[in-house]
């Protein structure tokens, strides 16, 4: 890890026209042989060049979602929105906006020193004010939820120095990871202080402080990003210009892909059963590495309003009758693995598997069933409505398979497949179903990004992937509060633990597979990521190669 390190210091410093002599020596490097010497020449970053990048959703409804809005927004925004810190693929928290940021004794205090010299894209300086506002008026009160509840004060100490105080002991870890989160970037407090921020059309045409400035958005197609000259970053980005365009349907993406139309597609850009011929090809490469911090699922909600699913041990005994390992080989073509809780087993901080499960096994379900006095009558036990949010191809084959899994037990089941718009308002603003197939992302810190799917302070109406069901639990509630000011990590890792057994043990909303995710890119593109989460990475050490 060390040695990577150095290396990528000593790349930058000879990109930025250090020797690499010398850039070697201030890299940490005591000896160079002509061996690494020429490998370091043949990766110095060049500059120029236009790279598009696409993945395997659709597009956003806004550029900029305050507060979650899901993946196609949080990529799309941060590559003019920055955090301050951020995860890369080592699973370090690394500066961003803020180059420390440190806890008192008692960890009811956090001192963050913040970088200097950075512009907001319409020339003003980011300062402390910048953080203070975001810090009471956007995270505290719109985006982290639970995680910065026992907020008490937020100051400006001077120009560049922000101290966060709390009613309670926040964890380290859990703070900083909760400052590199997916939804904690920064807004600039000139442009929206005393504005609504969750409607703010600033939302469409972002200001930030990062690699990339807004330049237009064709909708319906493409969101055209321009080079940041003054950004803070020595030399970046080393483009000219970015390009996040979207295609309609995966086979349109895996033609731009062979054709050299699409350089980048993250977040599994084409059906898993067309990797082998693409990179077979020689013109793309595959890589799975960028999603450290960013598990994906496909998961199943049950709505609690509604008859039959809103008991648990209903939810339960349907459980039994879906076969995971069948939609792991059919639907995913292999590329996954049977999830067994709301914590993913790549999560090496937090995984347990010592949860409920739910083997495959319909004659259980019917048994289960037929205990909870849902007797099968003319071969019908009860009707639902699944709603399968269509934005994955994959979702929708997965409704029709359910659909089949759930008629083998005696549900009568109406499956409406829609879009993402249609399923973002039926899901999460008008609740409109019985079981909906949705997808999340977990990142290693669960407070608040997984947890707000189970607390009843994510029951917010109209804010997607958040908790929809309606589910509400005292006891689910209590656990995940002391989670939050839990500082001793033994004892804390033992909470999440109990979290994720309870919420395997109440099921209203179930991962049922832990999507193995790829991107795919084009042969000469080089620092396809370096963040832990790569739909949030800002791009702005990514570059393009000349092949020879």
């Amino acid at each position: 890890m060390k040695f990577n390190q150095q290396r990528r210091r000593l790349l930058t410093l000879a990109a930025g026209g250090t020797t690499l002599v010398a850039a070697a020596k201030l890299s940490g490097f005591s000896l160079i042989t002509h061996a690494l010497a020429a490998s370091v020449n043949a990766d110095v970053p060049k500059r120029g060049g236009t790279l598009v990048i696409s993945w395997g959703g659709l597009e956003p409804q806004a550029l900029y979602v305050p507060g979650g809005g899901g993946s196609a927004p949080f990529q799309t925004s941060t590559k003019i929105l920055e955090r301050l810190l951020k995860l890369d693929s080592d699973l370090t928290f690394l500066p961003e906006l803020a180059e420390s940021v440190t806890p008192s004794m008692d960890f009811k205090r956090y001192t963050l020193k913040l970088r200097q010299g950075v512009k907001w894209h319409d020339g003003h300086d980011f300062t402390a004010e910048d953080v203070v506002f975001n810090a009471l008026e956007h995270w505290k009160a719109i985006s982290a939820g639970i995680a910065l509840k026992s907020l008490t004060a937020a100051q400006a100490v001077d120009s560049h120095t922000v101290t966060l105080d709390f009613a309670v002991p926040v964890p380290e870890f859990f703070l900083k990871s909760t400052l590199a989160g997916q939804y904690q970037l920064v807004l600039p407090k000139h442009l929206y202080a005393g504005q609504e921020i969750l409607t703010n059309p600033l939302n469409n045409r972002p200001v930030g402080t990062g690699p990339w400035k807004y330049g237009n958005w064709i909708r319906g197609s493409y969101v055209e990003y321009a080079r940041n000259e003054q950004y803070w970053g020595q030399g970046q980005p080393w483009l000219d210009k970015l390009i996040v365009r979207w295609w309609g349907d995966a086979a349109s993406r895996t033609a731009a892909l062979e054709t050299g139309e699409l350089h980048v597609g993250y977040s599994n850009p084409v059906p898993a059963r067309e990797i082998e011929r693409l990179v077979k090809t020689g013109k793309v490469v595959l890589d799975t590495r960028g999603y450290e911090n960013s598990a994906w699922t496909v998961s199943v909600e049950f709505n609690q309003r509604r008859d039959n699913v809103k008991r648990r041990e209903v939810r339960q005994a349907l459980l039994h009758a879906i076969d995971r390992q069948f939609i792991i080989n059919t639907i995913y073509f292999g590329r996954g693995k049977a999830a067994v809780s709301p914590i993913f087993s790549s999560n090496a901080f937090f995984f347990t598997d010592d949860v409920p499960l739910y083997a495959f096994d319909p004659e259980k379900a019917k048994q289960l069933l037929d205990q909870a006095g849902l007797p099968e009558k003319d071969g019908k036990r009860f009707s639902v409505n699944l709603l399968a949010a269509a934005w994955f191809e994959e979702n929708a084959k997965l409704g029709q398979y359910l659909k089949q899994a759930l008629n083998d037990v005696g549900i009568d089941v109406r499956l409406d497949s829609v879009d993402r718009a249609t399923a973002l308002k039926r899901i999460y603003s008008d609740y409109d179903y019985d079981i909906a197939i949705s997808n999340f992302t977990a990142p290693i810190e669960p407070v608040p990004t997984v947890t707000q799917f189970y607390t009843s302070d994510g029951i917010v109406k109209g804010a997607a992937f958040r908790n929809a069901t309606g589910y509400r639990s005292a006891e689910m509630d209590q656990l995940v509060a002391q989670i939050t000011v839990e500082t001793d990590e033994e004892k804390r890792k033992g909470l999440i633990h109990q979290f994720a057994r309870l919420a395997s043990t109440d099921v209203p909303i179930v991962p049922l597979v832990e999507m193995q995710s790829f991107t795919l890119a084009a042969s000469n593109v080089r620092n396809v990521t370096t963040d832990a989460n790569v739909q949030g990475a800002s791009l702005n050490d990514i570059w393009l190669a000349v092949e020879r």
